[in-house]
């Protein structure tokens, strides 16, 4: 099957995505296990993914947690040292793609907020032909309609799209629309696969 636009995830594809570090360094991990055990961040992130400004969340959040309200802010006022390290192997397999002149687009749960953070520190986040951000459109996946308005946005086939993910619900969410897909582990196994499809040389994937 042909591939015609190759897709990427952010978080863990092309920059590490890791909430507890900031909160280990200044509270210990014990301390942010317990506060972690308490604190529902994960519904609140997930607001945020579909649109919400993350200083409202975290603000709300703490306000329903006086007692952690200082360490809750953690999550707003440190959030870029969530996001690191960057992949710069995985950077350089996109820019090769797009070098050889494949489409290329991002498809991600990400706030619309914290994607302006993130890209003045990465670069490659701004070097997509078409970026399909969860925040900006209020769909985040694995929800079928979000993969539909990609490929309706694209006008292109869903055999003909190659997708890469971090998460197995989102890759099988995409295997189920019959995009071809790779389940994201390391840089290294992209690189081999993407030269298994003849859409990058050997010596383009190298590190």
């Amino acid at each position: 099957m042909t591939i015609n636009a190759v897709i990427f995830d952010i978080g863990h594809v092309l920059v590490e995505w890791h909430p507890e570090r900031p909160f280990d360094r200044l509270l210990g991990r014990t301390r942010r296990e317990d506060l972690f055990a308490r604190v529902d961040f994960e519904n609140m992130n997930i607001r945020c993914d579909l649109g919400a400004d993350i200083r409202d969340e975290v603000r709300a959040l703490a306000a329903s947690h006086p007692e952690d309200a200082a360490d809750i802010m953690i999550w707003h006022d440190h959030w870029m040292e969530m996001l690191a390290p960057d992949h710069s192997w995985s950077a350089r397999l996109l820019r090769a793609l797009r070098a050889r002149g494949t489409p290329i687009h991002a498809l991600s749960n990400f706030g619309s907020v914290t994607l302006e953070w993130a890209e003045r520190r990465y670069p490659v986040l701004s070097e997509f032909d078409r970026r399909f951000i969860s925040g900006h459109l209020g769909m985040i996946k694995p929800d079928p309609a979000l993969y539909g308005h990609v490929e309706d946005a694209l006008d292109l086939t869903p055999d003909s799209l190659f997708f890469i993910d971090d998460r197995p619900e989102n890759v099988a969410a995409a295997n189920a629309r019959g995009w071809q897909t790779h389940l994201f582990e390391t840089p290294a196994r992209l690189a081999d696969r993407l030269c298994a499809e003849d859409l990058l040389t050997v010596e383009e994937c190298a590190a």
